[in-house]
């Protein structure tokens, strides 16, 4: 994108990963994030409560299956801090499925979220 993709870099236990704190709305959205991971040398990310778009969530535009396959291809393990009431229909059936693997995780608290990502707890 030729916008500047709003992020941090936190470093913690010897370990650091990115945190979005933006919408994701496109797939060059979801290529930054992988470029950002890639140029920092982490393939862990945090998406910050409100990342993910309607869009996303609801699942009609194709976003989500388009950014967990490129998350996947590059071994991007993801946690994500979503809202319980968002979490509903056939977006509720995904993060089931998603939950059991190992790359992709649903939090409703930030704490839950990095720990995960950090492999505390």
């Amino acid at each position: 994108g030729g916008y500047y993709m709003n992020y941090k870099i936190i470093e913690k236990m010897n370990k650091k990963y990115i945190e979005i704190n933006q919408v994701i709305n496109t797939e060059e959205d979801v290529l930054d994030i992988i470029g950002i991971c890639i140029s920092n040398s982490t393939k862990l990310i945090v998406l910050k409560e409100d990342a993910l778009s309607d869009e996303f969530i609801n699942l009609k535009s194709g976003l989500a299956g388009i950014a967990l396959q490129k998350f996947m291809n590059y071994h991007i393990k993801v946690s994500t801090i979503i809202d319980k009431d968002k979490i509903e229909g056939r977006f509720k059936e995904l993060v089931y499925e998603l939950n059991k693997s190992n790359n992709f995780k649903v939090f409703d608290n930030s704490i839950d979220a990095a720990n995960w990502i950090l492999n505390i707890g």
